[in-house]
């Protein structure tokens, strides 16, 4: 199962995804997918393609590609290219933003494991809970026009949502509601195996939710909950009477200039051209296994064989949570406005970024409202079937990454763009 809890990341440590708070570990280097075959188990490690599109982008006050590129370039590819091996994933697009240098984005593998087609930097894909920070934009906006408090309990709006008075706005935008997370529930991942062609509805969902306890009460801890992001959209639509996809659409998209993102109301369909997204570990096992090490690790991912496309499974189930579409170049313009909070007051953004300690005991990273705290880099992670995303802006470097690939999970278990970003800051910021 996908859009897990997590805890944030750190260098050392890892990023949140969307999966279990979880380490990341280390794994036998093993075969990717050459350019023009699909992977098998014992295949050889082929070569990764990789390609510039530096020249596609521009923003702020780098307005394009610089002449040259950065310094870490060159060190930063070779190194993503052998991570890349070693974990299994077919393609990546990796960019960097900063003031010094301007855009540089790197594609890299192949967005069609059947064709080998070389991954592209207009390719759109799937970016899972990076939905959530729209969906608590949206929220705030509306805070901001005095529509509602974050102090107003969402049982208010919503009478059904079990304790709903004693629960607030904020502590669903802060995950420190208690309610449980629907997508964590066995019967749910094993139906979403069983008929991944399932359409649900927000109700359908919030039912497989309120039918368990909460993890506690409300405000007295923190856990990850895709259910606090579905009522959030409810309380959205109820609120200015249009579909949350429409509020986004003009509420953000249209004003950032972010023509190919999307909230789609067909679940199962991406905008043309697309990246094929892949999965090696299916729902259930997903959500019981745990993250492999050392040999079991390495056996995991030399016998794990050929991924499956999931593609065209539906979305729906991710919703407000995770449902969002979008492209290198769109989340790139996005990274920074989330950050420096163009989209609201600076009254509101200060709220927004008012942070609580996702481990035990407190790591010094955190999590705001509808937004992750990842030592300086502002932003979130996405973990949906066959896709896994990473968008982060520094304000006091004025630097923003984005991590966008092709697969979901590695055979071990462990969320792929966790160690890839961790390399992307590594090598291009303490290099």
């Amino acid at each position: 199962m996908r859009l897990r809890p997590f805890p944030p990341i750190t260098v050392a440590d890892r990023l949140p995804g969307g999966r279990r708070a979880r380490r990341t570990r280390s794994r036998a280097a093993i075969a990717l997918a050459a350019a023009l075959i699909p992977v098998t188990a014992a295949a050889p490690a082929p070569a990764v393609a990789t390609g510039s599109a530096r020249a596609a982008f521009s923003n702020g006050t780098a307005d394009g590609p610089a002449d040259a590129d950065p310094p870490f370039a060159e060190t930063l590819t070779t190194d993503l290219v052998a991570l890349m091996q070693r974990l299994r994933v077919p393609g990546a697009i990796v960019a960097v933003r900063t003031p010094q240098w301007g855009t540089w984005i790197q594609t890299l593998g192949t967005e069609n494991l059947q064709s080998g087609a070389p991954i592209r930097a207009a390719d759109h894909m799937r970016v899972g809970s990076i939905t959530k920070t729209f969906t608590g934009t949206v929220i705030l906006q509306l805070v901001q026009e005095g529509r509602l408090s974050l102090d107003d309990t969402v049982g208010s709006y919503l009478p059904d949502v079990p304790n709903g008075r004693n629960i607030t706005i904020r502590q669903l935008l802060q995950m420190t509601s208690g309610l449980y997370n629907y997508s964590e529930d066995l019967e749910f991942n094993r139906a979403l195996d069983e008929r991944p062609q399932t359409r649900y509805t927000p109700a359908d969902l919030l039912k497989i939710a309120f039918a368990h306890d909460p993890y506690f009460a409300p405000g007295c801890g923190y856990h990850y909950s895709n259910t606090n992001t579905i009522l959030l959209g409810l309380l959205a639509e109820q609120l200015t009477g249009h579909p949350l996809a429409e509020e986004m659409q003009h509420r953000i998209f249209e004003p950032l200039g972010m023509h190919e993102t999307s909230m789609p109301s067909d679940g199962t369909v991406l905008p043309a051209p697309y990246a094929h997204g892949y999965e090696f570990i299916n729902n259930v096992d997903s959500l019981t296994a745990p993250v492999l090490t050392e040999k079991d690790a390495a056996w995991a991912d030399w016998s794990a064989g050929n991924p499956k496309d999931v593609t065209h499974v539906n979305a729906s189930w991710t919703g407000a949570a995770g449902e969002a579409i979008s492209t290198v170049g769109d989340i790139l313009r996005w990274a920074p406005a989330l950050a420096n909070g163009d989209l609201l007051s600076p009254e509101l953004q200060r709220e927004r970024l008012t942070f609580v300690p996702t481990t035990n005991p407190p790591s010094g990273l955190g999590y705001g409202l509808a937004i992750a705290d990842f030592r300086g880099f502002l932003g979130h992670t996405g973990q949906i079937s066959g896709y896994n995303s990473f968008e982060g802006h520094d304000p006091s470097l004025g630097a923003s990454v984005v991590v966008l690939v092709n697969t979901n999970q590695v055979p071990d278990g462990a969320a792929p763009v966790d160690q890839l970003t961790q390399l992307v800051i590594a090598d291009a910021f303490h290099h």
